[in-house]
């Protein structure tokens, strides 16, 4: 049975498909039972990954034209939206701080003056992503890069196995409360939030939304890691290791020196495009071409567009397209009026605790970020929008509530990719362990938001 899971999922979302296609459903327009249809296949897919999530999105997205549910311009909007470039230009960036060497020379000189104990290196980890995460627009190659250096601590310090996966789970579990901080700390979901919601927000403006909530997560997940994990026993690091690895680097190459100003550029556009009205989208990828460029560039080559993912791209392109053409075609509304009650409660608060049950309920069952974005998002927007509240509030109460909740691996991207001895060194009981008492935290998170919102007046 085991052997043909896949092959069983495979037929079983079909049918899946088939019945709600053909059920009678006298609220729901045909588009929007056909959108229903074809989206839930698509999210048991997703969460029961018979496939890669790229052939899975391949498969949404022409079905939607094959069967004339929405034109091609609806289905393929993402490509026609700066958010996709954003998400190019990234992968491109980050590629090129990784290879350059600039990440790896900062990280090894900050453990070397800042990290002498089993709580220095869990403190360095936190801050170290915290940093990177203004020059790494991505949270999985800086969660690889922060795994490489403390590789090097974890047999420096001769520390257990135990202790090992305690410092691998840390690099990856901080990698998810910290993107949210920043904008472009997770260039795909953040901006996917506020695409979704319709409205604009700048840089510094999800800065001022996002950040004091996006910090409080961060730290209270820092605590909980702290009084959950403890080490097995005194650790003592073994400088000199680290004090090699950085010698070997060697002083400062010219591209390294050219990355510095490229990212002193980058960093300088995304923070000030509130002023200057250029979309963070096309900084993104102006940046990263001029990266690759002869003269002026010279840090990227032709060998590092094989580090963007398409596969990853189609994905997002579905997810966004579920949202999108959902609305247009009745699915979203007739979802929310199944899934949420008739009127919004009137206290905001418990307002946001329906919004973070509701969203953690559907993600602990479908498993993936960007999919229950996609149909919770649109829904809790519909909901909202009769009462006059601005679309961001359900938005990124919702994406907030999604995006910091996993129990198993699978929830979770940032947490999935470092499974495994040759990865964070951290196996699935780790995680539940951590995954179960960090819902508390998000409870807390999204209930401060509904608060701190009404301070900056968003709400």
């Amino acid at each position: 049975m085991k052997k043909y899971k896949n092959e069983i999922l495979f037929v079983l979302g079909i049918l899946l498909a088939a019945v709600i296609w053909n059920l009678e459903l006298p609220s729901l327009p045909a588009a929007g039972q056909r959108t229903l249809a074809l989206s839930l296949m698509t999210v048991l897919f997703w969460a029961s990954k018979v496939a890669h999530p790229g052939y899975i999105s391949a498969l949404f997205l022409s079905s939607l034209l094959v069967f004339n549910i929405a034109d091609p311009e609806a289905v393929f909007s993402l490509w026609s939206s700066s958010l996709i470039y954003i998400i190019i230009g990234a992968y491109l960036i980050a590629s090129a701080v990784k290879s350059s060497g600039l990440g790896e020379r900062i990280a090894y000189n900050f453990i070397l003056k800042f990290v002498n104990s089993y709580k220095s290196i869990i403190f360095s980890i936190f801050f170290l992503t915290l940093i990177l995460s203004l020059i790494i627009p991505h949270p999985w190659p800086r969660s690889f890069l922060i795994m490489s250096v403390m590789a090097v601590v974890i047999d420096s310090a001769s520390l257990s196995k135990n202790d090992g996966a305690k410092i691998g789970f840390a690099v990856f579990a901080f990698s998810v409360p910290v993107s949210m901080i920043f904008m472009t700390g997770d260039s795909t979901i953040n901006i996917l939030a506020v695409e979704m919601s319709g409205e604009s927000l700048s840089w510094l403006g999800w800065l001022y939304q996002m950040g004091v909530p996006a910090l409080l997560a961060s730290i209270l997940t820092l605590l909980l890691f702290l009084k959950i994990f403890k080490p097995e026993k005194e650790v003592n690091i073994n400088k000199e290791e680290i004090s090699k690895k950085l010698k070997e680097l060697g002083s400062f190459s010219s591209k390294e020196i050219r990355m510095i100003f490229w990212i002193t550029t980058a960093i300088i556009f995304w923070t000030t495009d509130s002023f200057h009205g250029i979309d963070l989208g096309w900084i993104t990828l102006i940046i990263a071409a001029l990266m690759g460029m002869p003269l002026v560039g010279d840090v990227l080559e032709a060998k590092d567009w094989a580090n963007v993912p398409i596969g990853i791209l189609f994905f997002l392109t579905a997810a966004v397209a579920i949202g999108r053409i959902g609305s247009s075609t009745g699915m979203n509304s007739w979802i929310a009026s199944v899934i949420l009650p008739a009127e919004l409660p009137a206290n905001i608060f418990i307002f946001a605790l329906m919004i973070v049950l509701i969203s953690i309920t559907m993600h602990m069952f479908l498993g993936s970020v960007i999919a229950v974005m996609g149909i919770a998002i649109p829904a809790f927007i519909i909901f909202a929008e009769g009462y006059g509240i601005n679309p961001l509030v359900p938005a990124l109460m919702a994406y907030s509530s999604i995006a910091l909740h996993y129990v198993f691996p699978f929830h979770h991207l940032n947490i999935l990719v470092g499974i495994g001895e040759n990865n964070g060194m951290y196996d699935n009981k780790t995680v539940i362990k951590f995954g179960l008492p960090l819902t508390a935290v998000i409870i807390i998170v999204v209930l401060f938001q509904a608060l701190w919102w009404q301070v900056t007046s968003l709400i």
